[in-house]
């Protein structure tokens, strides 16, 4: 037998840093696995840095109930740190007046969710907020803000290393299995090993449907098939004459083309979103004439020209193209059998948002299933 530790956590994304600090601060022995040679290098370092107000998750799903606290703790927490953040507001627009139906319900939707801080504005006073935006109303939601991802992600590192916990970097895990006395793993990369954990915790993202399938003992059918779904970014050109976010109507896999902004003012357009086979981050440069489409459906005064290719993040759906989308999936051994074990599956947005309420949601589950 090779190496053990008390805890093995399985990526280091946002919400593996998370989970990773909260059971180091809970006095478990830690060690982080990424397989990437840096923290957060995929969906964690490919989406929108948005704080999610919580509007659009279904009533009593764990999206909306871990996303808007997990809203709540990540202000206190960034503002507690001086992580760089802001609540910059969002306006979730109608363009149509068919769009304004199809928006009615958020109200209701975002009170379930336990959201008041949403207020509904007529085209003028919409404009009047942005008065580049053209719309026949819209709802402003002023809970939704904007982080760091990078310096938060530092910090929940600092936070677990600071509580005795270990990263190991470009540490794929390649394999493993159920064992009598724990779940032991087969570690690739530069110096391989084998190491068994009593506590693991799948927070692969893309990767944690295949990593359940290599760990023999998981029972094959609480893993869900895996689907990926591109959304890619293009920036702006210059400054955009905008100071809030701006959504459209969501559409069926996304929030369809949105404006964000960033710590430093610079706007993104984006995600679109395109299923596909494999995980690929590339960019087609011909998506943006869709791009300027979308956009000027809401900022008709878009010059052509002014977009340029960003990047592309890809989402980890468990559900098939044209399903509904899925909730998020965080087993623990009440639900597979396997004791301490959590698995983690479609952990898209709001991961980011909802980080440290998933974090407890795991420590729960393990408190409650395992020895």
């Amino acid at each position: 037998m090779g190496d053990a530790v008390e805890c093995v956590v399985v990526g280091a994304g946002v919400v593996g840093l998370a989970i990773a600090r909260a059971l180091a601060l809970s006095g478990r022995e830690v060690m982080v696995l990424e397989r990437e040679r840096w923290i957060g290098s995929e969906t964690s370092a490919r989406n929108s840095e948005v704080i999610h107000a919580g509007l659009y998750y279904p009533q009593g799903s764990l999206k909306a109930r871990l996303c808007v606290a997990g809203k709540q703790a990540l202000y206190a927490y960034c503002a507690a740190r001086g992580i760089p953040h802001k609540r910059i507001g969002k306006l979730v627009v109608a363009c149509r007046d068919e769009e304004v139906e199809v928006l009615r319900p958020l109200r209701q939707r975002a009170a379930d969710n336990g959201v008041s801080e949403l207020e509904w504005l007529e085209g003028p006073e919409a404009r009047r907020l942005e008065p580049a935006l053209a719309c026949v109303g819209a709802y402003l939601s002023t809970s939704t803000g904007i982080v760091d991802s990078h310096s938060l992600m530092l910090s929940y590192l600092g936070d677990a290393e600071a509580a005795g916990a270990s990263l190991a970097l470009r540490a794929p895990v390649v394999g493993g299995r159920i064992a009598g006395t724990g779940i032991v793993l087969k570690v690739g990369g530069d110096d391989p090993m084998t190491l068994e954990t009593r506590l693991l915790i799948n927070a692969a993202g893309l990767w944690a449907p295949q990593l359940a399938r290599s760990i023999a003992g998981i029972p094959s059918g609480s893993i869900p098939r895996d689907y990926y779904c591109r959304g890619v970014y293009f920036t702006l050109s210059g400054r955009a004459p905008f100071s809030r976010l701006i959504y459209p109507v969501p559409e069926a896999a996304g929030l369809g083309i949105h404006l964000t902004l960033d710590m430093g003012g610079q706007a993104k357009f984006g995600p679109d979103t395109e299923w596909i086979d494999g995980i690929d981050y590339s960019v087609d440069p011909a998506r943006g004439e869709k791009f300027y489409a979308a956009i000027r459906t809401y900022w008709p005064d878009l010059k052509d020209g002014a977009l340029q290719p960003g990047y592309a993040g890809v989402r980890p759906k468990i559900t098939a193209p044209g399903e509904p989308t899925a909730d998020f999936l965080i087993q623990g051994p009440g639900d597979h059998g396997v004791p301490g074990l959590v698995n983690l599956y479609g952990i898209e947005s709001p991961g980011l948002t909802s980080s440290l309420a998933i974090a407890e949601e795991v420590l729960a589950k393990l408190d409650g299933g395992s020895s």
